[in-house]
């Protein structure tokens, strides 16, 4: 699994230069702000699945070591996130925005 370059508070505090014709600094820190409360949710998101993981391996560990029927074990499922409709609501956002910041551009 790769590492994640940016934390939450990376992205709060990264500044950017400025232009003539930048982009709106206040739509830029609403969407930036959008950005690290998705960074928080997946970082959180992680380490309940991570803990959920050691807690399943533990109590598979222990069955298979007491020998029991595994056809009369109940396991719960752990819930499933569908990533990629995570990922596409991250695209659909981008998208608006390139088409805000871009498409103004390409009328003016």
């Amino acid at each position: 699994m790769t590492s994640i370059i940016y934390s939450p508070k990376d992205i709060f505090e990264q500044e950017f230069k400025t232009s003539m014709r930048g982009f709106d600094k206040k739509e830029v820190d609403e969407f930036l702000d959008n950005v690290i409360k998705d960074y928080e949710t997946y970082i959180a998101r992680i380490e309940e699945l991570e803990t959920e993981l050691e807690r399943l391996k533990k109590y598979n560990g222990q069955t298979r070591s007491s020998g029991m029927n595994s056809s009369a074990q109940t396991i719960p499922q752990p819930t499933r996130v569908d990533q990629s409709a995570t990922n596409y609501d991250i695209l659909k956002r981008i998208s608006r925005l390139e088409k805000e910041v871009f498409g103004k551009q390409i009328v003016e």
